[in-house]
């Protein structure tokens, strides 16, 4: 039995997740067991027409864009929206709330329609349809290996469906809130063993919303401590100004 070809593809992001990819090593090779990358920018420079899997870094910002997301979605039986950009919009869709003209006057002063961009930059199921997500940023490298090896499989991707707030209470954190922090945990996808809040900072939502989030309950929180809940929106803009709209 052939081992299922893998293509890596980024648009508009850093790369960041696929270069934590490269960094995995020895768990790489074990993956190469079972699939065969055929298309890796950041790591070689051989390119393929066909593959089975597609793993897509970056959000859909440019409208040029599309065709080639459609070329990908038609030749891929599977497409995999890796990394907050792609999952869910991630921080280039914090320019969703200016204007096109505001965002190109800010970035580019000099030359403000030198470079093409849509007025929103959504992820990537806003251009084409989406098998399976990996969250975060950058994407946790064990997740990353655990989804592509399940769905090789054709189970289902096995991420995480409760919120952050979980790991770490295993991790036997002290709550960041009894500090008047404001933290996005308790509605936002677990996964990554709460390190953010671990490593004393707090959760800022790169991961997405869990499913059905309880907002009434994050509310609750807010009031108990004495924060805002416009804190909360205002948190949840960094990373999931998209999903933030559907709250």
């Amino acid at each position: 039995m052939s081992k299922p070809k893998v293509a890596f593809f980024d648009f508009t992001s850093c790369e960041g997740c696929q270069l934590a990819i490269l960094n995995l090593e020895t768990e790489l090779l074990e993956l190469l067991d079972i699939i065969d990358i055929v298309e890796f920018r950041e790591a070689m420079s051989e390119k393929s027409d066909t593959y089975d899997i597609a793993v897509i870094e970056g959000s859909f910002s440019r409208d040029k864009d599309l065709k080639r997301l459609k070329k990908i979605r038609e030749t891929a039986g599977v497409v995999i929206a890796l990394g907050a950009c792609a999952h869910i919009g991630g921080i280039n869709s914090l320019r969703n709330n200016q204007t096109r003209d505001e965002v190109q006057r800010i970035v580019y002063p000099d030359n403000p329609t030198l470079y093409e961009t849509n007025k929103k930059a959504l992820p990537i199921s806003g251009a084409i349809k989406v098998d399976a997500f990996i969250p975060g940023c950058p994407v946790d490298v064990g997740e990353f290996v655990k989804v592509v090896k399940n769905l090789v499989l054709g189970k289902a991707p096995g991420l995480p469906t409760y919120p952050v707030c979980v790991e770490c209470k295993m991790n036997e954190n002290t709550c960041v809130y009894e500090y008047g922090k404001t933290c996005l945990g308790p509605i936002v996808r677990a996964g990554c063993n709460a390190v953010c809040t671990s490593n004393g900072g707090v959760c800022i939502g790169c991961r997405g919303l869990i499913p059905n989030p309880n907002i009434n309950s994050q509310k609750d929180i807010m009031e108990k401590y004495g924060l805002n809940m416009n804190l909360i929106m205002d948190s949840m803009n960094l990373f999931m100004t998209e999903e933030n709209k559907e709250v």
